[in-house]
């Protein structure tokens, strides 16, 4: 018996990784997240298969299905939204599994920045604009924050930022950031990225906060704020170019 924790993606039935879907398929018990995770994935669970919401349980009351299922020699498709590897809680439910010593695997899912980007149809690395990616957010009720890692911090990078979970914040993300990146800087909230309702709020530092009061959305948000969202095409690979000489292309 295993326990196999899937990353869902980011909400689109169709962006479940192949292997993700196979195991779905074939575990006589899903647990998924509800508020999250369409419940047309997990109505993909074979006939008769058990299928739970987790959204309502504690943490405990998880590790008991799931202990209930090992007792009983059944696979387990336990299904989180977007990747496992952030915000998911996966490293709580791994150590308790230890515990009790029940198996169990990791199958990466679509995260929704990357969602999120494919609605913009934007490259968040541009050359000689920005070449990294911060993946942060503000401090919640149910998380804080380490001192250290602050909006301010990571913008004093000059890097593309995707901000989860903090739309409720959003004057205060602006605040923050202005500074560093001028109030020209483009700004873009997705919300429920790839779900039928997906909504796209664009402007810069300096507008976004209006244009957000005349199209609010909740929760499922993602902020990225950097000058890369505005750059697409403006600066040219050396990847591609046709004076760049590397091992697969062989040119005299």
């Amino acid at each position: 018996m295993t326990v196999h924790f899937i990353g869902a993606g980011p909400g689109a039935p169709d962006l479940i990784t192949v292997r993700g879907q196979r195991l779905v398929k074939t575990c006589p018990v899903c647990l998924y997240a509800g508020s999250l995770v369409p419940a047309e994935i997990a109505a993909l669970a074979p006939p008769g298969a058990r299928i739970v919401d987790t959204a309502p349980l504690s943490l405990d009351e998880i590790i008991a299905e799931m202990k209930k299922a090992h007792d009983a020699g059944l696979d387990v498709s336990r299904l989180h939204s977007g990747d496992l590897s952030i915000w998911s809680a996966l490293g709580e439910q791994i150590a308790r599994l230890d515990a009790l010593g029940i198996p169990h695997t990791v199958t990466p899912g679509v995260p929704a920045f990357a969602a999120a980007a494919a609605a913009l149809a934007c490259e968040l690395t541009v050359p000689e604009i920005a070449q990294s990616l911060v993946l942060t957010r503000t401090p919640g009720r149910a998380t804080s924050m380490p001192e250290r890692e602050t909006l301010r911090v990571f913008a004093a990078s000059g890097a593309t930022l995707a901000i989860h979970l903090s739309i409720h914040a959003l004057d205060a993300v602006i605040a923050d950031l202005t500074p560093f990146y001028g109030e020209a800087c483009p700004v873009a909230i997705v919300y429920r990225a790839s779900w039928p309702d997906e909504a796209i709020i664009r402007g810069t530092l300096a507008t976004i906060v209006s244009r957000f009061r005349e199209e609010p959305v909740e929760r499922t948000a993602l902020i990225l704020v950097g000058p890369a969202l505005a750059a697409n095409g403006t600066t040219t690979s050396a990847l591609y170019s046709v004076d760049y000489q590397r091992r697969f292309r062989d040119r005299p």
